[in-house]
């Protein structure tokens, strides 16, 4: 059973949530809250295997919230899935740097929401093609962190590696487009997580925009 924390500030999203993400019998919500600092709080009793976090609510805000849940060590095996909208393309970008495995549209359907946190529980992360475009357009388009190095210390074949993730590909796709196997592309993308130190594939994606390794439309 998959254990679930819904944090939204609208009681309406969380009520209608809850009967979605339980239909199958295999996903249970353990506990609900209106603002970060309260679902930071109830996280930390709870220990559920999924977040379920809005970004933008009162007391502290589903980034900083994320951020807690992550820098948490005893709340390690905890995944964030950030709830959004298109207009919260560079809120997103920032909750993924924060640690976030993923996001979703509000209008997404119970079968696509059920998929997701399934993906996030099982240690995926999930980049819906419906909202990649805009989102990686906004890290692109925003202020670029500091070169720390960690790109100049991959091979030329990971930099491609890392380029067709950052594109969206998924490793069956990487093994075709490079003429890999899809154990080496496996291989390849599980080595540029520990090289990065990225927390998973969401992290790369963000990374290879916000270094200009790709460029959207290109």
């Amino acid at each position: 059973m998959i254990r679930i924390v819904l944090v939204d500030d609208q009681e309406l999203v969380r009520a209608g949530l809850r009967p979605l993400a339980e239909l199958d019998g295999d996903i249970t919500v353990v506990g609900e809250a209106a603002d970060g600092r309260t679902g930071l709080s109830r996280v930390r009793v709870l220990r559920p295997d999924v977040v379920l976090m809005d970004v933008r609510m009162p007391a502290l805000d589903g980034i900083e919230a994320t951020r807690a849940i992550v820098a948490d060590e005893t709340l390690r095996d905890v995944r964030v899935l950030v709830l959004t909208t298109f207009d919260d393309d560079e809120d997103v970008v920032e909750a993924i740097r924060a640690g976030a495995s993923g996001y979703l549209l509000k209008d997404v359907s119970p079968t696509d929401l059920r998929d997701a946190v399934r993906t996030v529980a099982a240690g995926g992360s999930l980049l819906s093609p419906a909202v990649t475009a805009a989102v990686m357009q906004a890290a692109a388009r925003g202020p670029r962190p500091p070169d720390d190095g960690r790109i100049g210390t991959l091979t030329e074949r990971e930099r491609e590696v890392l380029e067709q993730v950052g594109r969206g590909l998924t490793n069956d796709e990487i093994a075709r487009a490079l003429y890999l196997s899809p154990a080496t592309a496996r291989t390849y993308v599980s080595r540029l997580l520990t090289k990065l130190d990225a927390r998973d594939r969401a992290a790369l994606v963000v990374l290879a925009y916000e270094t200009g390794l790709v460029r959207p439309g290109g």
